[in-house]
């Protein structure tokens, strides 16, 4: 299997603190392709260089090396995040917080709910509230609104709102269609939706064309080739654990390998089906919270990244197999910051 090309700190520049290098039999960036004997080189909260480990070792030669089995894999994301706990391997969520002054337990994004039963409730009461909300919440927290209020004409406040503060969306498919979104403008690349059901043919493509990011939520395995639609059409998918009341919490890997058993027990075998599911359960879901660019960017491992990752005791000849598979999780790294799984 071809290496991924080292990418190490700018010639005359030192990186910032000691070096840690983490190196594993396999490393999944999800950006490059799988590296056998590979390593990952973090200074403080970022990532220095990806590569095989041969090469990182001379190139970092004071790094402090931790050695795992099994295998380094880019963070996973829950774009729509449920239980106060995140699922093994989890390092970064999207998901409503009922008060903002608790702080984030991961990097992602926090959602100031909104769910005004009417226009008069809305401007008398809530837009107040949810904009010193917004105005208040401590730095380096990311704000965002989850739509879900019924009455159209609340959504096109919010709309607006989310625009002019810069802020994204995100909104439950159970109580609106995508058409229906569409209309009151919630729709957009700064919006991704979270959807527990089929999508038909039209919906896939309205999302698509206002490139807005779909995370599909339990009990979406069960609806196999409505997944596969999406990624076979083009459609940005995520991963998020909030399903309906009563639906036990489910991480990213765990929806994503229930897709793929039950598209095999449909005797579906799209190309590289393993592949775009394990993308989907990292970079999909950061593509979902709009922190895949740019220095500090989630969902995979190169240099600038966010240190974030997760150690799996996964082995075996077909790495993102292997993944799907739920292996234990042995760690997770996030932001630099070591926790090892009881």
């Amino acid at each position: 299997m071809p290496s991924a090309k080292l990418a190490g700190p700018a010639p005359g520049r030192r990186p910032p603190g000691p070096v840690i290098l983490h190196s594993a039999p396999l490393v999944v960036p999800v950006c490059t392709v799988p590296i056998r004997g590979g390593a990952v080189a973090i200074g403080g909260e970022r990532v220095l260089a990806v590569g095989p480990r041969a090469e990182l070792l001379p190139a970092y030669p004071s790094a402090q090396e931790l050695r795992w089995p099994g295998m380094i894999v880019a963070g996973l994301v829950d774009a729509c995040a449920a239980a106060p706990a995140p699922a093994p391997g989890v390092t970064a969520r999207g998901g409503v917080l009922s008060d903002l002054a608790d702080g984030p337990a991961l990097p992602g994004i926090s959602y100031v709910e909104v769910t005004s039963a009417g226009e008069e409730e809305w401007e008398e009461h809530n837009r107040d509230a949810v904009i010193t909300a917004i105005r208040e919440a401590e730095r380096p927290r990311v704000v965002g609104i989850a739509a879900h209020a019924r009455d159209p004409h609340v959504l096109e406040d919010v709309a607006l709102l989310a625009r002019t503060f810069g802020l994204r969306l995100m909104v439950r498919l159970d109580r609106h269609s995508p058409v229906e979104l569409d209309e009151t403008g919630v729709l957009g690349p700064l919006c991704h939706v979270a959807s527990g059901r089929s999508l038909d043919p039209g919906e896939r493509k309205l999302l698509r064309l206002r490139r807005t990011a779909v995370a599909l939520c339990p009990p979406e395995p069960s609806q196999a080739q409505d997944a596969l639609a999406l990624l076979d059409e083009g459609n940005t998918v995520a991963f998020g654990s909030r399903g309906p009341a009563g639906t036990p919490p489910t991480g990213p890997l765990g929806l994503a390998g229930a897709i793929r058993r039950r598209a095999r027990e449909l005797r579906l075998r799209p190309r590289e089906l393993d592949r775009r599911l394990v993308e989907a359960a990292t970079l999909g879901g950061a593509r979902a919270l709009g922190m895949d660019r740019g220095r500090g960017r989630i969902g995979s491992l190169a240099a600038g990244t966010r240190a974030d990752f997760a150690v799996f005791d996964a082995r075996g000849r077909y790495p993102y197999a292997a993944l799907l598979s739920q292996p234990p999780c042995l760690a997770t790294v996030v932001g630099g910051v070591l926790t090892r799984e009881s």
